[in-house]
């Protein structure tokens, strides 16, 4: 079971990169890349299996770069990973 204050802070995190993210950033801040983001988010679940976070960083990806339309995955996901 994976700790349900790890996926909170997973998903605020993953809230922060979407509300700070815009797609030209890279240009405006040369050297960024939504990997870090990723990166920074998925930190508080770092002992969870490869795959699993594998898995997470694609919807962690998509929550950054389109809040709107996979918000709900991403936490429909991180839910369910709690509630194991």
């Amino acid at each position: 079971m994976i700790d349900r204050a790890h996926t909170e802070s997973t998903l605020w995190r993953t809230a922060v990169s979407a509300f700070s993210y815009y797609p030209t950033r890279h240009i405006d801040e040369p050297g960024y890349t939504v990997g870090e983001d990723i990166a920074w988010c998925l930190e508080p679940l770092s002992r969870v299996d490869q795959t699993v976070l594998e898995r997470l960083s694609h919807l962690v990806e998509a929550a950054i770069v389109d809040p709107t339309a996979h918000r709900a995955a991403i936490t429909k996901e991180l839910e369910r990973l709690a509630d194991r």
